[in-house]
């Protein structure tokens, strides 16, 4: 299949958006921003498979490796290169850069706002970043066994039918949404339960009592084990100071008494199986949905100071968006760099586990505005940025009118 650019110059913005659906395999319902895509919808198109049970057990190559989704987030002209000052540019003017800067510095308890207020504004740099991500929703499937004692009742055994495996579960009721960021379910595989006898007893239910058949051979016991009083000391009565003696009522004057810990039975309930004697086992499968994400940021080098993190957050204007069972890098006609770039991030897939299947993959790519401003007083100056189409504002600790000592991090720490 050719690969159709995501940009091009020579089309329209009509003719861009009518030839990015050309390859879709759902006619028309492609995932736009914002726009969750159901497990009925993936189901429905012809990278997913008609069955959930059997294709499971083959590999994963049942798939068919091509795009599902794949289309320019807005439109843009001239070329996309290293430059894209003028792709969304932040027009910004002394005015706004202010009161940006004044609302971010009102929300720190000890940070003045005469430099905000007061400070020249030397020298204003657009230096744009480009955000990819790579989501993997992959399916994880584990069997854990269960035991519980079993005290009667109807058994599932497989004399009732095959005992399942664990990708021939049919869970579609369960199946969230795609790209969840985690969800967990647990089924009881059918015809799974065994119903074994408790080791510890045997399967009797009962255990020799450790206290008065301790020198008793393994497995052997004897009934009306008794032990002498501690009252009396085995006497049956009680000694007075004046020489008298009375019976004693704690063995009633026999110098004996039964055993503390069983009654004399010679055995006392197996507090492993609980007295049933026997265990009902059966398999559970843990199943695990969830989206593994690769992030990768290229920023200029006015930006680079700045976390990868910052830019992950913030809002920024989507160049592609496609949606396959394995993506491939992106296409773009007049852009080298956003090729090489979207290679880069599709490089750095996230592993996913052997117990694991993936499901689908989206890839994503960003161009995230972000506009440098430095400020200067006499020889003292400053830099912040400004980021995203919120116009968050980020500033590190150079800020020059602070009064906390550096005690703020410590305040925040404490949440004072």
């Amino acid at each position: 299949m050719e690969k159709q650019p995501l940009l091009s110059a020579g089309k329209s913005e009509s003719e861009r958006w009518t030839s990015s659906y050309e390859n879709v395999g759902r006619g028309g319902t492609a995932s736009l921003t914002g726009t969750e895509v159901t497990i009925d919808e993936i189901r429905s198109a012809a990278a997913y498979p008609t069955s959930i049970h059997a294709p499971l057990l083959a590999s994963p190559q049942i798939y068919p490796n091509e795009q599902v989704v794949g289309y320019p987030q807005t439109t843009y002209s001239g070329n996309l290169g290293h430059n894209v000052a003028d792709v969304r540019r932040q027009v910004l003017d002394e005015v706004e850069i202010r009161e940006l800067l004044i609302d971010h510095v009102g929300h720190r308890c000890c940070w003045g706002s005469r430099p905000a207020r007061t400070w020249n504004i030397h020298a204003v740099e657009d230096c744009n970043v480009y955000v990819g991500t790579l989501e993997t929703f992959a399916e994880e499937r584990e069997i854990i066994t269960e035991t519980e004692p079993y005290f009667g009742g109807e058994v599932d055994g497989k004399d009732k039918g095959p005992e399942l495996g664990v990708w021939e579960l049919d869970l579609r009721s369960e199946f969230p949404v795609l790209f969840v960021p985690h969800k967990e379910s647990r089924t009881k595989i059918p015809h799974s339960e065994v119903v074994e006898k408790c080791s510890g007893c045997a399967g009797r239910g009962s255990i020799v009592c450790p206290t008065c058949n301790a020198d008793q051979e393994p497995g052997s016991y004897k009934e009306n084990q008794m032990s002498q009083c501690p009252s009396c000391y085995g006497r049956g009565l009680i000694a007075h100071k004046d020489g008298s003696d009375t019976i004693c009522q704690n063995c009633n004057g026999k110098g004996k008494i039964p055993c503390a810990t069983c009654g004399s039975r010679g055995l006392i309930k197996c507090e492993t199986c609980r007295g049933g004697g026997s265990f009902l086992t059966r398999q559970i499968a843990v199943v695990k949905w969830k989206t593994l994400v690769a992030r990768k940021v290229s920023a200029a080098s006015g930006a680079a100071s700045v976390p990868d993190d910052v830019f992950h957050r913030a809002k920024g204007v989507q160049l592609c968006n496609t949606q396959a069972y394995q993506c491939t890098p992106a296409f773009f006609a007049d852009s080298y760099f956003l090729n090489k770039f979207s290679s880069e991030v599709i490089a750095e897939r996230v592993p996913v586990p052997p117990t694991a299947r993936v499901i689908c993959e989206r890839h994503t790519i960003s161009v995230v505005p972000v506009t440098r401003v430095t400020m200067t007083r006499g020889n003292r100056s400053f830099s912040f940025y400004i980021i995203g189409t919120s116009r968050e504002v980020y500033l590190k600790d150079s800020y020059p009118s602070r009064f906390c000592w550096g005690l703020c991090p410590c305040l925040e720490w404490l949440k004072l």
